[in-house]
């Protein structure tokens, strides 16, 4: 899955496709990266980051979505936890929901509910503003885990088909570099949740980052390899060509080849 930020002020890309014509360049630069997905979203979730309007959001991600479903060959996903965005996004051709919010805000389950999409369920602690203010955890793995079975209870109670949700453990999103190591080293637990399991392993902070020795993509596209490895059906990154090189390079000298999930992930895209 390549990242594809339509905002001014995300952590890694803020402001460097904010118009439809450097959007659509760069997507179609991810499809020829290896990218299967674009995610595209219209408000940044940095820590520190402040709402945006809906009528903003909307401004920014509706025109780019309509745009690279005309032009790109692969499905389109839209990161947003707001109803009218799902709907609106949805219309102009998106064909996948990833909400960090796991489908919490008002509104939003039956939305994605009706309109049939695939949806991804992460989990955060706290809100973007202040996510990483001293986040705390008796026990990171387990309570991410348990947060992630409750809110997929509650799709798969409101009608959800179990085959078209993904669960995402939120790495970076109030976890501090040692929680992401752990979640990281115990990725497989995430598996007995029973759906394809998504991981944003890009640019997020782990304890061997803070060396500085490695470069960040490097360190990313070794983790979502990891990951990968650990049973991941899909990988979200910013730089698209490191990681896909890496895990396809992988997949060629251990003839693993894709998860079953990840196929299944692809099948239930439109």
């Amino acid at each position: 899955m390549g990242i594809l930020n339509v905002t001014p002020d995300s952590f890694s890309d803020g402001g460097r496709y904010l118009d439809v014509s450097s959007a659509l360049e760069r997507a179609r630069q991810m499809v020829a990266e290896g990218a299967d997905i674009i995610d595209i979203g219209g408000e940044s979730t940095r820590p520190g980051a402040s709402p945006v309007s809906i009528e903003l959001e909307l401004k920014r991600v509706v025109p780019v979505v309509r745009k690279l479903a005309e032009e790109v060959t692969v499905p389109l996903s839209i990161d947003t936890s707001r109803p009218e965005v799902m709907m609106a996004a949805a219309e102009a051709g998106a064909g996948m929901i990833n909400d960090v919010r796991a489908l919490r805000k008002p509104g939003a389950l039956s939305t994605a509910l009706d309109l049939g999409l695939p949806v991804c369920l992460m989990h955060m602690k706290g809100e973007p503003a202040s996510m990483q203010h001293c986040p705390h955890y008796e026990n990171v793995v387990q309570e991410v885990y348990e947060f992630l079975n409750e809110q997929l209870n509650c799709c798969l109670d409101a009608g959800f088909p179990g085959k078209s949700i993904l669960v995402d453990p939120g790495f970076g999103f109030g976890k501090l570099p040692e929680h992401n190591r752990l979640l990281l080293q115990n990725l497989e637990t995430f598996l007995g949740l029973g759906v394809p399991l998504l991981v944003g392993m890009s640019r997020k902070t782990f304890p061997e980052a803070r060396a500085g020795k490695i470069p960040k993509d490097q360190i990313t596209a070794d983790h979502a390899l990891n990951a990968v490895q650990k049973g991941a059906a899909v990988v979200r990154v910013h730089n698209v060509k490191l990681s896909h090189t890496l895990i396809r390079n992988w997949e060629k000298e251990y003839s693993g080849c894709s998860s079953p999930s990840s196929v299944s992930v692809r099948e239930a895209l439109p």
